[in-house]
């Protein structure tokens, strides 16, 4: 079914998403194993970690596979045609099975003292799931587009389209996290949360609305303003494949 380009690019979407995923939920574990807390200088250490682990995680992906290690991204690929339905199926299967390992070799390497829940994301009390659907809502459109806007655009940043996904990535991490951990990335947010075990009926609620609901939902409406603008006969804007 797959041609040996798309397997090694559903490689390259797992291998990429763990390693991502290793290394943001690794900077949360320590970030909070030095603080004792989500502090000013944790949430500088998580933002920035976030940020420069999409961009090296996208730059060395984006040949290999277009560099989505996130399923929020794969499903706007979809929905505009710029992936077939199967492949990119198969994208978010390889990086939520990613995330997973990445969060299993977090849990066997550090101490068990420090693992809490493995850098997983949860609502800060006092946060509505309403209030946390419309944060991953925007999060991941403002993200979204710039991926559309960078990475796939004639004329975008080309090779340099990472450094603008990692940046979009850091702030939103920095707007985001004192409320809902900054997911916009199911896979993120689903390999700690399933390492850990924390599914509770609360938790799973939560999830679903602001951990899946709220990237696909910003994933959506990204690709609606992709495609009406590539209507309006904007020639920046990349065919569909």
């Amino acid at each position: 079914m797959f041609t040996k380009n798309d397997q090694r690019a559903i490689a390259a979407e797992f291998l990429g998403t763990m390693f991502f995923v290793f290394m943001g939920t690794g900077a949360v574990v320590a970030a909070f194993a030095v603080s004792g807390g989500l502090d000013t200088s944790a949430l500088i250490v998580i933002a920035i970690a976030h940020g420069l682990g999409i961009l090296t995680a996208v730059a060395w992906t984006a040949n290999l596979s277009g560099g989505h290690i996130n399923p929020a991204v794969t499903l706007a690929m979809i929905v505009t045609s710029r992936i077939k339905p199967t492949l990119g199926v198969v994208y978010i299967v390889a990086q939520l099975a990613g995330a997973a390992v990445a969060s299993l070799l977090l849990k066997l390497a550090i101490p068990k003292l420090y693992e809490g829940s493995l850098g997983a994301h949860s609502l800060t009390p006092g946060v509505a799931r309403p209030e946390a659907l419309l944060l991953e809502v925007i999060g991941t459109a403002f993200l979204v587009t710039v991926v559309f806007h960078t990475a796939v655009s004639k004329k975008g940043w080309g090779n340099n389209a990472p450094v603008a996904i990692g940046l979009a990535i850091m702030l939103i991490h920095f707007a985001l996290v004192p409320w809902t951990g900054a997911s916009v990335n199911p896979a993120r947010s689903f390999g700690p949360a399933l390492v850990a075990n924390l599914w509770d009926a609360n938790y799973t609620k939560d999830f679903l609305a602001a951990y899946v609901a709220g990237p696909a939902i910003g994933a959506l409406v990204a690709a609606g303003a992709w495609m009406f603008w590539r209507n309006m006969g904007d020639d920046s804007l990349e065919p569909d494949a």
